[in-house]
Protein backbone atom coordinates (compact mmCIF):
# COMPACT_ATOMS: atom_id res chain seq x y z
CA UNK A 1 0.00 0.00 0.00
CA UNK A 2 0.91 3.52 -0.94
CA UNK A 3 -0.14 6.56 1.49
CA UNK A 4 -1.04 9.12 -0.09
CA UNK A 5 1.15 12.76 -0.41
CA UNK A 6 -0.08 15.72 0.52
CA UNK A 7 -0.65 18.17 -1.96
CA UNK A 8 1.50 21.26 -2.17
CA UNK A 9 -0.53 23.92 -0.99
CA UNK A 10 -1.86 21.80 2.27
CA UNK A 11 -2.03 24.56 4.15
CA UNK A 12 -4.23 26.83 2.13
CA UNK A 13 -6.30 23.52 1.18
CA UNK A 14 -6.98 22.84 5.01
CA UNK A 15 -7.97 26.42 6.23
CA UNK A 16 -9.96 26.75 2.63
CA UNK A 17 -11.72 23.45 3.68
CA UNK A 18 -12.13 24.40 7.72
CA UNK A 19 -13.54 28.09 6.67
CA UNK A 20 -16.73 26.13 5.22
CA UNK A 21 -17.44 25.00 8.73
CA UNK A 22 -19.16 21.86 6.92
CA UNK A 23 -16.77 19.44 8.80
CA UNK A 24 -18.78 16.83 11.42
CA UNK A 25 -22.45 18.49 10.44
CA UNK A 26 -25.41 16.52 9.25
CA UNK A 27 -26.34 15.10 6.30
CA UNK A 28 -28.13 17.50 3.65
CA UNK A 29 -30.12 16.49 0.88
CA UNK A 30 -29.00 18.54 -1.39
CA UNK A 31 -25.27 16.26 -1.12
CA UNK A 32 -27.45 13.40 -1.02
CA UNK A 33 -29.67 13.40 -4.19
CA UNK A 34 -25.99 13.93 -6.03
CA UNK A 35 -24.96 10.94 -4.58
CA UNK A 36 -27.85 8.41 -4.78
CA UNK A 37 -27.92 9.48 -8.85
CA UNK A 38 -24.17 8.93 -9.03
CA UNK A 39 -24.98 5.51 -7.29
CA UNK A 40 -28.25 4.66 -9.67
CA UNK A 41 -26.24 6.25 -12.89
CA UNK A 42 -23.11 4.35 -12.57
CA UNK A 43 -25.02 0.93 -11.42
CA UNK A 44 -22.81 0.49 -8.25
CA UNK A 45 -23.22 -0.11 -4.27
CA UNK A 46 -21.35 3.29 -3.08
CA UNK A 47 -21.28 6.46 -3.71
CA UNK A 48 -19.73 9.39 -1.95
CA UNK A 49 -18.98 13.15 -1.03
CA UNK A 50 -15.97 12.77 0.44
CA UNK A 51 -13.91 15.78 1.87
CA UNK A 52 -9.62 15.64 2.98
CA UNK A 53 -9.30 16.96 6.26
CA UNK A 54 -5.64 16.92 8.31
CA UNK A 55 -6.18 12.69 8.83
CA UNK A 56 -9.25 11.60 7.80
CA UNK A 57 -11.41 11.73 5.04
CA UNK A 58 -14.99 12.44 5.98
CA UNK A 59 -18.41 11.65 4.48
CA UNK A 60 -20.65 14.61 3.59
CA UNK A 61 -22.59 12.14 2.12
CA UNK A 62 -22.79 8.11 1.29
CA UNK A 63 -24.49 5.55 0.43
CA UNK A 64 -23.74 2.18 -0.10
CA UNK A 65 -21.82 2.00 3.65
CA UNK A 66 -22.43 2.80 7.01
CA UNK A 67 -19.10 4.53 8.30
CA UNK A 68 -18.78 8.46 8.08
CA UNK A 69 -15.15 8.84 7.93
CA UNK A 70 -12.08 7.10 7.25
CA UNK A 71 -8.23 7.46 8.10
CA UNK A 72 -6.98 9.30 5.37
CA UNK A 73 -3.58 7.63 4.77
CA UNK A 74 -6.01 4.28 3.81
CA UNK A 75 -7.93 6.64 1.46
CA UNK A 76 -8.38 6.53 -2.06
CA UNK A 77 -9.54 9.92 -2.42
CA UNK A 78 -6.25 10.94 -0.90
CA UNK A 79 -4.82 10.12 -4.19
CA UNK A 80 -7.14 11.80 -5.79
CA UNK A 81 -7.38 15.22 -5.21
CA UNK A 82 -3.27 15.33 -5.59
CA UNK A 83 -4.68 15.79 -9.32
CA UNK A 84 -7.26 18.07 -11.28
CA UNK A 85 -8.24 14.47 -13.52
CA UNK A 86 -10.11 12.20 -12.33
CA UNK A 87 -8.92 9.13 -10.20
CA UNK A 88 -9.73 6.02 -11.61
CA UNK A 89 -8.89 2.58 -10.50
CA UNK A 90 -10.64 -0.78 -12.09
CA UNK A 91 -9.18 -2.94 -10.35
CA UNK A 92 -7.33 -2.02 -7.03
CA UNK A 93 -5.80 -5.85 -6.66
CA UNK A 94 -3.62 -5.16 -9.36
CA UNK A 95 -2.66 -1.64 -8.21
CA UNK A 96 0.50 -1.40 -6.35
CA UNK A 97 -0.70 1.70 -4.59
CA UNK A 98 -4.23 -0.16 -3.28
CA UNK A 99 -3.64 -3.78 -3.50
CA UNK A 100 -2.97 -4.63 0.01
CA UNK A 101 -4.95 -1.39 1.41
CA UNK A 102 -7.39 -2.34 4.78
CA UNK A 103 -10.38 -0.98 2.34
CA UNK A 104 -9.60 -3.50 -0.71
CA UNK A 105 -8.43 -6.74 1.58
CA UNK A 106 -11.82 -6.05 3.75
CA UNK A 107 -14.88 -4.25 4.23
CA UNK A 108 -15.87 -2.30 2.10
CA UNK A 109 -13.64 -4.67 -0.57
CA UNK A 110 -12.82 -2.34 -3.03
CA UNK A 111 -12.46 -3.20 -6.45
CA UNK A 112 -13.03 0.34 -8.61
CA UNK A 113 -12.77 3.82 -7.73
CA UNK A 114 -13.68 6.71 -9.87
CA UNK A 115 -13.14 10.19 -7.97
CA UNK A 116 -13.58 13.59 -9.03
CA UNK A 117 -11.74 15.80 -7.25
CA UNK A 118 -13.74 18.78 -5.83
CA UNK A 119 -12.29 22.22 -5.89
CA UNK A 120 -12.70 25.42 -4.29
CA UNK A 121 -13.01 28.99 -6.06
CA UNK A 122 -9.57 29.48 -4.83
CA UNK A 123 -8.33 26.15 -6.85
CA UNK A 124 -7.65 23.96 -3.61
CA UNK A 125 -9.12 20.51 -4.22
CA UNK A 126 -11.11 19.92 -1.29
CA UNK A 127 -11.82 16.32 -1.50
CA UNK A 128 -13.77 14.16 -4.12
CA UNK A 129 -17.34 12.94 -5.52
CA UNK A 130 -16.19 9.04 -5.75
CA UNK A 131 -18.18 5.87 -6.42
CA UNK A 132 -17.07 2.45 -5.87
CA UNK A 133 -17.81 -0.85 -6.87
CA UNK A 134 -16.75 -4.19 -5.60
CA UNK A 135 -16.26 -5.82 -9.11
CA UNK A 136 -13.58 -4.86 -11.18
CA UNK A 137 -15.11 -2.13 -14.29
CA UNK A 138 -13.66 0.76 -16.53
CA UNK A 139 -15.62 4.10 -17.22
CA UNK A 140 -16.12 5.63 -20.99
CA UNK A 141 -15.13 8.84 -21.54
CA UNK A 142 -19.50 9.79 -21.69
CA UNK A 143 -18.82 8.16 -17.72
CA UNK A 144 -16.13 10.24 -17.03
CA UNK A 145 -18.08 13.31 -18.20
CA UNK A 146 -21.24 12.06 -16.07
CA UNK A 147 -19.37 12.10 -13.24
CA UNK A 148 -17.50 15.04 -13.94
CA UNK A 149 -20.94 17.02 -14.21
CA UNK A 150 -21.91 15.75 -11.09
CA UNK A 151 -19.05 16.94 -9.45
CA UNK A 152 -19.82 20.40 -10.55
CA UNK A 153 -22.48 20.40 -8.91
CA UNK A 154 -21.69 19.44 -5.77
CA UNK A 155 -18.44 22.50 -6.48
CA UNK A 156 -21.48 24.91 -6.57
CA UNK A 157 -22.97 23.65 -3.55
CA UNK A 158 -19.58 23.97 -1.71
CA UNK A 159 -19.45 27.62 -3.11
CA UNK A 160 -22.63 28.48 -1.84
CA UNK A 161 -21.67 27.41 1.76
CA UNK A 162 -18.29 29.59 0.99
CA UNK A 163 -19.79 32.22 0.33
CA UNK A 164 -21.20 32.68 3.66
CA UNK A 165 -18.00 32.85 5.08
CA UNK A 166 -16.15 35.06 2.54
CA UNK A 167 -16.15 39.28 2.16
CA UNK A 168 -17.23 39.63 -1.68
CA UNK A 169 -15.61 43.48 -1.47
CA UNK A 170 -11.94 42.28 -0.87
CA UNK A 171 -12.22 38.56 -1.11
CA UNK A 172 -10.99 37.81 2.18
CA UNK A 173 -13.09 36.09 5.04
CA UNK A 174 -15.98 37.93 6.43
CA UNK A 175 -16.83 38.31 10.26
CA UNK A 176 -18.48 35.02 10.21
CA UNK A 177 -15.82 33.08 8.30
CA UNK A 178 -13.01 34.58 10.93
CA UNK A 179 -14.64 33.51 13.72
CA UNK A 180 -14.90 30.06 12.48
CA UNK A 181 -11.21 29.36 11.56
CA UNK A 182 -9.48 31.66 14.32
CA UNK A 183 -11.40 29.54 16.85
CA UNK A 184 -10.29 26.56 15.31
CA UNK A 185 -6.51 28.13 15.01
CA UNK A 186 -6.27 28.90 18.33
CA UNK A 187 -7.53 25.50 19.75
CA UNK A 188 -4.61 24.11 17.81
CA UNK A 189 -2.21 26.15 18.92
CA UNK A 190 -3.47 25.39 22.81
CA UNK A 191 -3.42 21.67 21.62
CA UNK A 192 -0.15 21.77 20.65
CA UNK A 193 1.69 24.66 23.41
CA UNK A 194 2.21 27.01 20.21
CA UNK A 195 1.82 31.12 20.84
CA UNK A 196 -0.80 33.24 18.43
CA UNK A 197 -0.38 36.43 18.24
CA UNK A 198 -3.79 38.73 16.84
CA UNK A 199 -3.59 42.04 15.09
CA UNK A 200 -6.58 44.34 15.06
CA UNK A 201 -6.72 46.89 12.12
CA UNK A 202 -8.81 50.11 11.11
CA UNK A 203 -8.09 52.55 7.89
CA UNK A 204 -7.48 55.77 9.40
CA UNK A 205 -9.93 58.93 7.36
CA UNK A 206 -11.95 56.31 5.78
CA UNK A 207 -15.26 58.52 5.94
CA UNK A 208 -13.50 60.99 4.80
CA UNK A 209 -12.42 59.22 1.15
CA UNK A 210 -16.28 57.69 1.10
CA UNK A 211 -17.15 61.39 1.62
CA UNK A 212 -15.45 63.48 -0.78
CA UNK A 213 -14.53 60.72 -3.14
CA UNK A 214 -17.15 58.79 -3.17
CA UNK A 215 -18.35 55.20 -1.91
CA UNK A 216 -16.43 53.40 -5.44
CA UNK A 217 -13.08 54.77 -4.40
CA UNK A 218 -13.87 53.86 -0.69
CA UNK A 219 -14.10 50.32 -1.86
CA UNK A 220 -11.08 50.72 -4.11
CA UNK A 221 -9.29 51.79 -1.21
CA UNK A 222 -10.67 48.58 1.04
CA UNK A 223 -9.85 46.27 -1.82
CA UNK A 224 -6.28 47.47 -1.88
CA UNK A 225 -5.48 47.38 1.61
CA UNK A 226 -6.94 43.85 1.79
CA UNK A 227 -4.51 42.80 -1.41
CA UNK A 228 -1.57 43.99 1.10
CA UNK A 229 -2.70 42.30 3.99
CA UNK A 230 -2.69 39.37 1.96
CA UNK A 231 0.97 39.71 0.81
CA UNK A 232 2.73 41.07 3.98
CA UNK A 233 0.68 38.37 5.74
CA UNK A 234 1.92 33.94 5.21
CA UNK A 235 -1.01 31.60 3.76
CA UNK A 236 -1.12 29.83 7.58
CA UNK A 237 -2.61 33.35 8.94
CA UNK A 238 -6.13 33.71 9.30
CA UNK A 239 -6.74 37.23 7.21
CA UNK A 240 -10.30 39.06 7.57
CA UNK A 241 -12.78 42.09 6.71
CA UNK A 242 -14.96 42.27 10.17
CA UNK A 243 -16.93 45.45 8.41
CA UNK A 244 -16.79 48.55 7.19
CA UNK A 245 -12.87 49.02 7.45
CA UNK A 246 -12.06 46.71 10.06
CA UNK A 247 -9.60 44.14 9.60
CA UNK A 248 -8.15 41.38 11.71
CA UNK A 249 -5.13 38.58 11.16
CA UNK A 250 -4.30 35.82 13.59
CA UNK A 251 -0.80 34.50 13.03
CA UNK A 252 -0.54 30.93 14.82
CA UNK A 253 2.65 30.07 15.66
CA UNK A 254 3.68 34.03 16.36
CA UNK A 255 4.69 36.02 19.06
CA UNK A 256 3.85 39.55 19.55
CA UNK A 257 6.95 41.14 18.75
CA UNK A 258 6.81 38.83 15.10
CA UNK A 259 4.04 40.18 14.30
CA UNK A 260 4.84 43.40 14.79
CA UNK A 261 7.70 42.97 12.22
CA UNK A 262 5.17 41.93 10.03
CA UNK A 263 3.45 45.36 10.31
CA UNK A 264 6.28 46.98 9.61
CA UNK A 265 6.84 45.45 6.29
CA UNK A 266 3.11 46.37 5.78
CA UNK A 267 3.14 50.18 7.02
CA UNK A 268 6.54 50.21 4.40
CA UNK A 269 4.56 48.90 1.08
CA UNK A 270 1.89 51.23 1.73
CA UNK A 271 3.39 53.89 1.91
CA UNK A 272 5.56 53.35 -1.74
CA UNK A 273 2.48 53.08 -2.73
CA UNK A 274 1.02 56.02 -1.35
CA UNK A 275 3.87 57.74 -2.84
CA UNK A 276 3.56 55.78 -6.10
CA UNK A 277 -0.39 56.52 -7.02
CA UNK A 278 -1.96 59.77 -7.15
CA UNK A 279 -5.28 59.25 -5.16
CA UNK A 280 -5.62 62.37 -3.45
CA UNK A 281 -5.53 60.17 -0.29
CA UNK A 282 -2.80 58.20 1.74
CA UNK A 283 -4.33 54.54 2.36
CA UNK A 284 -3.33 54.67 6.49
CA UNK A 285 -4.38 52.17 9.42
CA UNK A 286 -3.89 52.36 13.28
CA UNK A 287 -3.84 48.91 14.86
CA UNK A 288 -3.31 47.00 18.00
CA UNK A 289 -1.59 43.77 18.54
CA UNK A 290 -2.60 41.09 21.35
CA UNK A 291 -0.50 37.88 21.78
CA UNK A 292 -2.97 35.51 22.74
CA UNK A 293 -2.94 33.94 27.02
CA UNK A 294 -4.72 31.07 27.40
CA UNK A 295 -5.83 32.22 31.03
CA UNK A 296 -7.18 35.72 30.08
CA UNK A 297 -8.37 34.87 26.52
CA UNK A 298 -11.33 32.59 27.17
CA UNK A 299 -12.76 33.28 24.02
CA UNK A 300 -12.20 35.34 20.81
CA UNK A 301 -14.30 37.98 21.44
CA UNK A 302 -12.00 38.66 24.46
CA UNK A 303 -8.79 38.56 22.65
CA UNK A 304 -10.96 40.85 19.60
CA UNK A 305 -11.93 43.20 22.22
CA UNK A 306 -8.93 43.63 23.98
CA UNK A 307 -6.90 43.82 20.51
CA UNK A 308 -9.62 46.37 19.76
CA UNK A 309 -9.15 48.51 22.71
CA UNK A 310 -5.35 49.27 22.07
CA UNK A 311 -6.33 50.22 18.20
CA UNK A 312 -8.57 52.77 19.34
CA UNK A 313 -5.87 54.28 21.47
CA UNK A 314 -3.44 54.04 19.25
CA UNK A 315 -6.06 56.32 16.77
CA UNK A 316 -6.94 58.18 18.97
CA UNK A 317 -3.47 59.85 20.17
CA UNK A 318 -3.06 60.10 16.30
CA UNK A 319 -6.29 62.82 16.66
Amino acid sequence: MITPNFPSDEQKRLETLRSLAVLDTPPEERFDRLTRMAKRLFDVPIALVSLIDENRQWFKSCVGIDASETPRDISFCGHAILSDETLVVPNALLDTRFSDNPLVTGDPNIRFYAGRPLKAPNGSRLGTLCIIDRQPRNLSQEDLNVLSDLASIVERELSVIQLATMDDLTCILNRRGFMLLAGHSLNVCIRQNLPASLVFMDLDNFKSVNDTLGHAEGDRALAVFSEHLKSAFRESDVVARLGGDEFAVLLSNTKKREAEEILKRLYKALDNINREENRGYDILFSHGVVEFDQERHSTIDILLAECDALMYEVKKAKR
